[in-house]
């Protein structure tokens, strides 16, 4: 085990988070509102700490196995996550607990969105936009950002990268060298987030409130700086460059990457997995459309249109953004949604959920299955496009499959044991396993009234779900250790 290796990316990390907290230092200082000491105090702390996990082993230059690939994957989110929440617990306003500080953090990076604060509106400016950072580093992942940087001061980054990324498919590159491919990668997720902010500014939102916002919509995370998200904006047009941007977040960033590098929106198309993405969230939002005019939920069609698409893209590629209390809906409705998140967005994307690969290659499994009662002798591979998959890979979606429904068994009934009633415990797993962000019940605004056991409970799951379960389970096994 390259523990040197390991102590040696953890402090330089720890050190490229802490410049991280300049931004909100400056805009401390340029509002006057009262967190600039905690940011100061968490940028020395940070620094110390990165500085003294660095020094003593900056010299020992190793490559990682792919052993050290998911130790360092688990530990840097556990890091991360926890020294996320030092400037919200050393902030006067809001006062946060360790418990509240770290839920938060973790769901600002893992992008899931999910809050333990209220009076979102009179909160320090600072803080309200470090909030929104910490979603924009999480987007496309802190060790995918170390992976185009760390290779440059002698660290090999495929392990990280493998470990990290989501997909059942992850050795596929957009470019033959992966510290290229990484920097493709965010040119792309910066260069969305640019054309994001401007749109939403010119729909009529306020330039703070632009940039704020793009932050946690290309990285689907779904924080907001108001309490009522975007319906505090009450606007259709910004509700669908909202929905439109949430959709492309939800999109295998290799397939942007093509589309910019060939200047054709046909790569998008001739995908098998968006062309599923894109059905089953048409499909959702007629369902919704209809139910809605069914029960008389809304008067107006258009009204009814605008919310059921905002509502469906936001929840099913995991952003979390509301522009109506969907929760008091056709109860059928608030339902479906929660179960479009275990769908999820396209591999390769900021969403959560199975990813929607997963589960087309899950139904195509299940058909050939049943054909093969029929026609026992046929040969019928699983096919995505042309393409005939191996074995290997199809006996993983299952694995991973199984593992998925073990896992959140296993913490749904963690959460019922804390006391939690069966529509909290379960929207709340659902929302946070899928980084998706609201839930139903008492989770519908907020966990804020939740218990600290069922926060940390949720926080795993939120690293979990970002981590696709296998990184972390990977390490609970004893032939992990075994040399």
């Amino acid at each position: 085990m390259q523990i040197a290796a390991i102590q040696r990316i953890i402090g330089m990390l720890l050190i490229l988070f802490s410049s991280t907290l300049l931004v909100p230092i400056a805009i401390s200082l340029y509002t006057a509102d009262g967190a600039l000491n905690a940011f100061l105090w968490a940028l020395s702390l940070l620094l110390a700490a990165g500085l003294i996990l660095w020094l003593p082993v900056r010299h020992r230059h190793h490559e990682l196995r792919v052993r050290e690939g998911f130790i360092v994957a688990f530990v840097i989110w556990i890091t991360i996550s926890i020294s996320g929440a030092v400037p919200l617990m050393l902030a006067a306003h809001p006062h946060m607990t360790f418990t509240n500080a770290v839920f938060e953090s973790t769901s600002a990076l893992t992008t899931t969105g999910s809050t333990v604060l209220v009076g979102l509106d009179i909160l320090p400016a600072s803080i309200l936009y470090y909030r929104q950072q910490l979603q924009l580093l999480g987007g496309m992942g802190i060790i995918v950002l170390a992976v185009a940087i760390l290779p440059m001061l002698g660290v090999g980054g495929m392990q990280l990268y493998r470990a990290e990324v989501p997909g059942p498919m992850k050795d596929a590159k957009l470019t033959p060298r992966i510290t290229e491919t990484a920097k493709a990668l965010w040119a792309i997720y910066v260069g969305l987030n640019v054309l994001c902010a401007l749109s939403y500014w010119l729909a009529g939102m306020t330039p703070w409130d632009a940039i704020l916002h793009s932050f946690g919509t290309l990285s689907t995370g779904g924080f907001s700086s108001h309490d009522a998200s975007f319906a505090y904006f009450d606007s259709k047009s910004i509700s669908l460059v909202g929905s439109l941007f949430m959709f492309l977040g939800g999109v295998n960033f290799s397939l942007h990457f093509l589309a910019w590098r060939h200047n054709s929106l046909k790569q998008y198309f001739i995908d098998p997995e968006f062309r599923t993405y894109l059905g089953i969230m048409v499909s959702i939002i007629v369902i919704c459309v209809l139910m809605l005019m069914l029960y008389h939920t809304y008067s107006d069609p258009i009204a009814a249109l605008v919310d059921s698409i905002f509502q469906t893209v936001s929840i099913m590629s995991c952003t979390g953004f509301t522009s109506a209390v969907f929760q008091n809906w056709p109860t059928f409705v608030p339902l479906l949604l929660i179960f479009s998140s275990f769908v999820g967005g396209c591999a390769g994307s900021t969403s959560g959920g199975l990813k929607v690969i997963r589960v087309l290659l899950l139904f195509k499994q299940g058909m050939r299955e049943i054909k093969l009662l029929i026609y026992p002798n046929a040969v019928m591979p699983v096919k995505i496009g042309q393409h005939v998959l191996p074995d290997r890979v199809v006996g993983a979606i299952w694995g991973f499959f199984a593992m998925y429904v073990v896992v959140f068994t296993v913490l749904l009934l963690g959460l019922m044991a804390t006391g939690l009633d069966q529509v909290t415990a379960f929207s709340g797993l659902a929302a946070c396993i899928n980084n998706m962000g609201p839930g139903l019940g008492k989770v519908s605004a907020n966990f804020a009234s939740i218990n600290p056991a069922a926060k940390w409970i949720y926080s795993l799951s939120m690293i979990l779900g970002r981590l696709e379960i296998f990184t972390l389970v990977v390490l609970l096994t004893p032939a992990f250790w075994r040399k």
